[in-house]
């Protein structure tokens, strides 16, 4: 083996480079800048944890950063990134800085910030904060934009929290917006923007603390940034932009190339949007693939809804199939703009998942769980190696604020539901996780939480029989239960109840969530959204979804299934009804029994109706 195909072959996630072209020396650079330009937001994001003063920020991360290209293009992302942002957030707002400023008047010291709706099409507590990277100092040439985006804890709005209410009927009563305006001017802070800002939110001193993280990261990560370029300079940095562009693209390419060409569909739905709380929300797509590219279009989704479950097109429609895609073609590889190059994106204005100007965007990420479960659905007979069942599918959020009574002060805390994953065709589901356009967004240590809000856990554990069953069983959900120690109030934001997290190749259902607002004198309340009083005593019972099932659950190994009881992941009762296993009272498996029965199922009329289709 030569010595350019040793390291060729050596550098994971960059595609086979011509040695012809460039030489032995330059090839081992380009590696070594691929791995610091994915390193930086990843340091970033670390300090970004350690400064921040909200939880929502320190604890469950709800942020991403990362560098993007003049155009605006992604050159990478923090692995902590949530996935939501991923996508195309970071780029959106930097080219439309780009169009309202022009790049030459973006100067050396700027830092802009930017919640617009109609840009970016998300809630406006998503913020994105961006300074641009010059080679030189002064006024040389900007190679790249260093941006952080963070979920504001509050921006002003009907409801604490901003993005909380599930019945605003316009962008304007869901907080205040900034369209890539300037917060610094070379390097010279703006006071006014930062009076603006401190009294538009609820939580000034928190805001402000996260701002200034936010700040602090942008310009490490620019300067940071600079160094390489500096080291290397321009030409093989740009060089290494386009090697890690072209392998990811590569990478989309070799894998549309080998799928079946055709139109694939599949449908999911909605509880509802919030207002209108009897009718469902239609999400129907279709897939095609032509060899060469591969086109999303969203055929049948709802209309522009009445409530705040909509999204503009860029945080929307075009989040969703970005992410799918990701899941699908090459989600253990560092993220770039190349992962999308083959991706087409259809859908009309006036959709709920790509809403006009001055729609209520609130719960902007609520739908997208479920839009990318669909997209993979209708992926399923294409990639069958690939595919997945569904997961529990909604961000599951719930947020209790009130007041302190130890000090006075509005307090406000969001969570978001944990919960099973699908199972695929070589393991079972994993959870309980937050939703698949979170990732692996951590928990607020329960401690902490009991420390600073007015509540304590009276439990927390695993949902037994949650998961779908399956040859391979889908993820659990979990059952939370929250005793109120004061008065406050709790807002409800969970979604698909209605719609089960769907199984594959025989797999069953996943269950679907549940909350209950138990009241000390034992009354009760079972509902998903809107806004309660809740007081000492009360009890909120949040139990959530499980993932679907792959393959029918007679076929699991038997060793799986006596684990699971064991574990107490699935019941004696679900194990006989489902997995055809019989236990004695020392949680021993009778093989005898459960062969005859075993036999039994596969022999069951739907088997053989399944079979026969095939």
């Amino acid at each position: 083996m030569k010595r350019g195909d040793a390291v060729n072959a050596s550098v994971t996630g960059m595609a086979k480079v011509d040695e012809r072209k460039i030489g032995f020396e330059d090839l081992i650079t380009l590696h070594i800048i691929r791995n610091d330009l994915v390193s930086i937001p990843n340091q970033i994001d670390r300090n970004v944890t350690r400064t921040a003063f909200s939880q929502l920020i320190n604890e469950y991360k709800d942020y991403a950063v990362g560098i993007v290209d003049p155009d605006g293009d992604l050159i990478s992302q923090s692995r902590g990134s949530l996935l939501i942002f991923a996508a195309n957030a970071l780029g959106t707002a930097v080219r439309d800085g780009i169009a309202l400023h022009g790049a030459d008047n973006i100067a050396e010291g700027d830092v802009l910030i930017s919640n617009h709706a109609e840009t970016l099409g998300q809630h406006l507590n998503n913020v994105v904060m961006y300074t641009p990277i010059r080679a030189e100092r002064g006024h040389g040439e900007i190679v790249a934009y260093f941006c952080i985006l963070m979920h504001w804890i509050d921006v002003g709005g009907i409801l604490v929290g901003s993005s909380t209410s599930t019945s605003t009927t316009e962008i304007f009563q869901e907080g205040i917006q900034f369209r890539s305006v300037k917060l610094m001017h070379r390097g010279e802070r703006s006071e006014d923007m930062f009076r603006m800002i401190r009294y538009n939110t609820r939580f000034p001193d928190e805001l402000i603390g996260d701002v200034e993280a936010q700040i602090a990261g942008c310009l490490l990560g620019r300067d940071m940034v600079k160094q390489i370029v500096g080291k290397y300079g321009v030409d093989r940095f740009h060089s290494a932009i386009t090697t890690m562009r072209d392998h990811a693209r590569h990478l989309s390419k070799v894998a549309i190339e080998a799928a079946p060409k055709g139109e694939f569909s599949a449908y999911a739905f909605l509880d509802n949007d919030g207002v209108n709380l009897d009718k469902t929300v239609p999400i129907g797509v279709t897939v095609r693939l032509d060899g060469k590219r591969i086109t999303v279009d969203y055929v049948n989704v709802a209309d522009q809804l009445s409530g705040p479950m909509n999204a503009g097109r860029n945080g929307g429609a075009v989040a969703a199939a970005r992410i799918a895609l990701k899941y699908l073609i090459s989600p253990d590889e560092p993220l770039n703009e190349g992962d999308f190059d083959l991706l087409d994106v259809e859908i009309p204005e006036g959709k709920f998942l790509s809403a006009r100007r001055n729609a209520p965007l609130g719960l902007s990420g609520h739908m997208i769980p479920t839009t990318v479960d669909t997209i993979l659905r209708a992926l399923a007979e294409p990639f069958p190696d690939r595919a997945a069942a569904a997961h529990h599918g909604t961000y599951g959020a719930y947020a209790f604020h009130g007041k302190s009574a130890a000090t006075g002060k509005p307090f406000f805390h969001l969570d978001t539901s944990v919960g099973g994953w699908g199972a695929s065709s070589s393991m079972d589901g994993y959870g309980p996780s937050r939703s698949n356009v979170h990732g692996d967004t951590s928990d607020v240590p329960i401690e902490v939480q009991e420390a600073y809000y007015p509540f304590r856990f009276a439990s927390y554990r695993l949902r037994c029989d949650s998961g779908g069953v399956g040859e391979f069983r889908g993820g659990l959900g979990v059952e939370k239960v929250y005793l109120v120690t004061g008065p406050c109030r709790i807002t409800l934001k969970i979604d698909r109840t209605k719609c089960a997290p769907w199984g594959v190749a025989g797999g069953g259902e996943g269950k679907v969530s549940e909350v209950d607002i138990v009241r000390r004198d034992g009354t009760h309340i079972r509902s998903f959204k809107g806004t309660y009083d809740v007081d000492d005593g009360d009890r909120i019972v949040i139990r959530t979804g499980g993932g679907g099932g792959y393959g029918h659950a007679w076929k699991r190994d038997l060793d799986r299934v006596k684990a699971d009881v064991r574990l107490g992941y699935v019941s004696r009762a679900s194990a006989l009804t489902h997995y055809g296993v019989f236990f004695n009272d020392a949680l021993e498996i009778d093989v005898d029994r459960t062969t005859v029965r075993r036999r039994e199922m596969a022999q069951s009329p739907a088997v053989a109706r399944e079979h026969s289709a095939v």
